[in-house]
């Protein structure tokens, strides 16, 4: 799909930060990374904050699901680096007339936040971004309420299966892309591969000239696709 694969930070860049962070997400766009991968949820009332897990336990000093916490509720606990979890806003904050690609991925395939796909959209269209965001999800329901509300974005869906007929499936359900544990080829396809560490694997990745390599090193990443 491009003559030189993208590299995008796996939640920013954790092997330096921790994940989902700020100063993950402000160091890589720093260095200039090419793109940023992160997992958005919705807090009790609504406000779209960035981590992984639908609990916070993992990733932060607090516990419980992120669902049963108001935003300010939630900051009160801290990530490694003693950061609170970051809201959405704050990230687009971050990038804001930066040339760095955004892959928003909508955390609905455990648990299902009411409206999310709306409010996060809304922030995102008021956002001063360079490039159009890829909104990914393993939810296909998401992605289809997402082109409802707004058809001009790009929509992406994860999976680490192997899709029959990759063209025609994105062609039916109006994705722009497949984001998959493993390569297929597909020509007219935008392909994002995940999560890619192995030096040899991102060498055959970046010959395959596949859309993104989607790592949780993109200094290593980056080194390999220059000699690739």
């Amino acid at each position: 799909m491009t003559s030189q694969s993208l590299i995008y930070g796996h939640r920013g860049v954790p092997v330096k930060f921790p994940e989902n962070s700020l100063a993950g997400f402000a160091y890589a766009v720093g260095q200039k990374i090419d793109g940023l991968e992160f997992d958005v949820h919705l807090t009790k009332d609504n406000v779209p904050v960035i981590m992984h897990d639908e609990k916070i336990d993992r990733t932060t000093d607090g516990q419980g699901k992120i669902s049963a916490y108001t935003y300010d509720e939630l900051r009160q606990f801290s990530l490694a680096n003693g950061e609170p979890v970051p809201a959405l806003t704050e990230l687009l904050e971050l990038v804001a007339g930066e040339p760095v690609h955004l892959n928003l991925e909508f955390k609905t395939d455990k648990h299902y936040y009411q409206g999310i796909e709306r409010i996060v959209l809304r922030l995102v269209r008021q956002a001063d971004l360079v490039y159009p965001v890829v909104f990914s999800s393993f939810n296909l329901h998401s992605l289809e309420r997402g082109y409802k509300l707004d058809p001009t974005q790009k929509y992406a869906f994860l999976s680490s299966a192997r899709i029959g007929d990759p063209e025609g499936f994105c062609a039916s359900e109006h994705l722009e892309g497949l984001h998959l544990e493993h390569y297929q080829a597909m020509p007219h396809v935008s392909e994002r591969v995940w999560t890619v560490d192995d030096p040899d694997e991102m060498r055959q990745l970046f010959n395959k000239q596949v859309s993104a390599v989607i790592t949780n090193d993109f200094e290593l990443a980056r080194d390999v696709r220059a000699v690739s």
